[in-house]
């Protein structure tokens, strides 16, 4: 059983920016691959990122790519998203989520999810 912790959600406005953390509760977390998926206000939760275990591998949604990049620090057990170039369209509840298998865009495809974090980016 793994636990996620998201952290760094706040109130920025366009074009500021943001490092969201995501905390894992076990040693084993470092094996994990992790994602990072977003629900805006009415809107379905929808994949933003995700990095390997190694953290060598990373995937990017269109909408993230050039702006926002996930990394991580498997001493610390932490992955990280910056989110630079903040516009509203960010506004979301941000949530971490790990899994075994590296390079998934699906909510199934992760069985371990945090509670998530608000991200507001006012214009």
């Amino acid at each position: 059983q793994v636990l996620l912790v998201e952290s760094g959600g706040g109130s920025v406005h366009t074009g500021g920016s943001l490092r969201l953390s995501c905390a894992g509760s076990e040693r084993a977390f470092s094996g994990y691959a992790v994602g990072w998926f977003r629900r805006a206000p009415g809107k379905e939760r929808e994949f933003v990122a995700c990095i390997s275990w190694s953290g060598r591998r990373t995937t990017y949604t269109d909408s993230a790519k050039g702006r926002f990049t996930i990394s991580r620090d498997n001493a610390k057990n932490t992955v990280y998203l910056q989110m630079n170039s903040m516009n509203p369209e960010d506004t979301a509840v941000y949530y971490c989520a790990a899994d075994v298998v590296y390079g998934g865009s699906s909510e199934s495809d992760y069985g371990y999810w945090g509670q998530g974090t608000q991200v507001t980016v006012s214009s």
